[in-house]
């Protein structure tokens, strides 16, 4: 499928870039969510429990951000404007995530300083791929 506005210079290594950002999630999203030993192995027995003690729904908002934002990826990478959609899920669930893990349960003592600046980057980085898929929708690169 061609679109009348090619492609700018930017968007394959922008859109490679979060695919490989976001499949990280994902794998990382999998680890926890099937107790890898080895890939669990510096986390202290606290931050686990905390990670464990997820209700459903925050575990299910987490994996539709995680699924979501991979799944957008793959989306802005085909060049379909359903990559903005599937981008604003995922911020949107991840804010859900980060409002119960730092307003109602106790992820910043938990996870520390470096917790909340990588949920911050996280959620800046989820941000700006909203924008630019929105950008790209507007100038007719998706479809």
């Amino acid at each position: 499928m061609t679109s009348a506005t090619p492609v700018p210079k930017h968007f394959w290594i922008v859109g490679i870039i979060a695919l490989l950002w976001n499949g990280m999630g994902a794998f990382a999203f999998v680890m926890t969510q099937t107790k890898n030993e080895k890939y669990l192995a510096n986390f202290t027995p606290e931050q686990l429990e905390f990670f464990y003690g997820f209700p459903w729904l925050i575990v299910a908002a987490w994996a539709a951000a995680t699924w979501g934002s991979l799944l957008a990826s793959v989306l802005l990478l085909r060049r379909r404007a359903l990559a903005v959609r599937y981008f604003t899920l995922s911020l949107a669930c991840m804010a859900a995530t980060a409002i119960h893990n730092f307003g109602f349960a106790d992820g910043a003592s938990i996870m520390g300083t470096a917790g909340i600046v990588f949920t911050a980057v996280i959620f800046l980085i989820s941000l700006g791929l909203v924008l630019y898929s929105k950008a790209l929708a507007r100038a007719d690169v998706l479809t």
